[in-house]
Formats: structure tokens, C-alpha cells, sequence
């Protein structure tokens, strides 16, 4: 008598086989338009201003498109903003770690976790991970996630490798963002994210699906 669980074991190997096969010969889309420096300037009564990392730094990351800003207001207050897209042709992914790279550069970590923030495109919230850290009497606190297909806020590398497996099996794309808002305090660390740091990410989630990047 023919085992049931091995017959399903095998016709689900040769669904996988023949989808891989599939998905393997269908060819990878290309960035055609980038879109991201084209968010505005001016967000919720912070203005930008430009900056640039060396040519080292932009070889590690090796994105295909950059945002890297600094948002002040009128009381001095400054929120810096990065975006790291990477398009299918380079796996939707990035090296980018802030784990390591924040102890690299001398940050010691005090607390670290997830935070729920509503979005236009999703009322119930989105979770986000943060970090506050701590060097020279300077604190700084951080949001940062992973972005894909416009409206998906990925908290983990997993969830990333999952939508990445699915949106390149559906719709032969897995392109995505490491999405990085931080601020700096001089003094004691509270172990509370400011609200102007929430406020400020809010406005950029809003924002990024109607910049996302085209490939085609």
C-alpha cells in the first residue's frame, strides 16, 4: 500500500522543483527610475539638507539609490534620515547592520526593541524596531526597519526573506529598503523614544509608498 505522506511529500518537492525552475527563467528587472530623491525637502516644519558618506562607505553598502539627510526645525532639533534601496538585481538586501555598526563606532547600546506606529496604509500600526545608545554624554535614539513592495514595514530578516520569497515567486520582484530615523540628545538617556522622532517617522512612512522606486 502506497504511503499518503509520502506521496504528498513528493508531489510538494515537485511543485518546489518545477517553481524555482520557473521562477530562474524568468528575467530579473531592472531599477528604471529611483523616485526616493525626490521626497520632499520639507516635512512636518523640518527642513533638509543633504550629506554624503565617502566613496569606502558607499562601495560597502552598495545600494542602487541613497537617501542620506538631515531634517532640522526652527527650534534646532535635527532628525537624520536614511534609505538604503536595493533592487532585485542585488536581492532586495543590505548589509547594513546597526548591531554591529553602532558598537563599531563606539556606541554602547542601553535598550533596544520594537514599537507599534499607524500608518495611512495601516491603521492598526506598523512595528518598527529602535535603539537607544549612548556615547560621549550624547545619546541617540533610532527607528529602523526593512521596506518592501511600497507598503510592507518588515521589523526582522526573516519576515524580509519571507516577503523577498514571495514577491519574486508572484510578482518577479523582491526589492526592498533598510530604512534608518535617528536623533541625538546631549545628557542623561530616558529609555523613551522622543515623540518628535515618532512624529517624524510616521510622516516618512506615509510618504514612502508614493516613492518607491520603479523597476521594470
Amino acid at each position: 500500500m502506497i504511503n499518503k505522506s509520502f506521496v504528498l511529500s513528493v508531489l510538494v518537492l515537485m511543485a518546489a522543483i518545477a517553481i524555482i525552475v520557473l521562477t530562474s527563467q524568468r528575467r530579473v528587472p531592472r531599477v528604471i527610475r529611483t523616485n526616493l530623491e525626490d521626497i520632499p525637502m520639507k516635512i512636518n516644519g523640518y527642513a533638509a539638507a543633504e550629506d554624503f558618506f565617502s566613496d569606502a562607505v558607499y562601495k560597502e553598502l552598495n545600494a542602487d539609490a541613497y537617501v542620506y539627510r538631515h531634517y532640522t526645525n526652527p527650534a534646532g532639533e535635527k532628525v537624520t534620515l536614511y534609505i538604503g534601496y536595493y533592487g532585485t538585481a542585488k536581492g532586495g538586501r543590505t548589509p547594513h547592520n546597526p548591531y554591529a555598526c553602532l558598537p563599531s563606532q563606539g556606541w554602547a547600546i542601553l535598550d533596544s526593541g520594537v514599537i507599534s506606529i499607524p500608518t495611512r496604509y495601516a491603521p492598526g500600526g506598523v512595528t518598527l524596531n529602535y535603539l537607544i545608545s549612548e556615547k560621549n554624554n550624547m545619546v541617540k535614539y533610532m527607528l529602523h526597519w526593512y521596506q518592501s513592495a511600497g507598503t510592507k514595514v518588515l521589523d526582522s530578516g526573516l519576515k524580509r526573506n519571507i516577503q523577498r520569497f514571495i514577491g519574486r515567486l508572484v510578482y518577479n520582484r523582491n526589492d526592498g529598503a533598510y530604512i534608518q530615523v535617528s536623533m541625538s540628545r546631549v545628557g542623561s538617556p530616558v529609555k523613551v523614544i522622543p515623540r518628535q522622532l515618532i512624529q517624524f517617522t510616521q510622516a516618512i512612512l506615509n510618504l514612502l509608498p508614493e516613492y518607491w522606486p520603479e523597476e521594470e
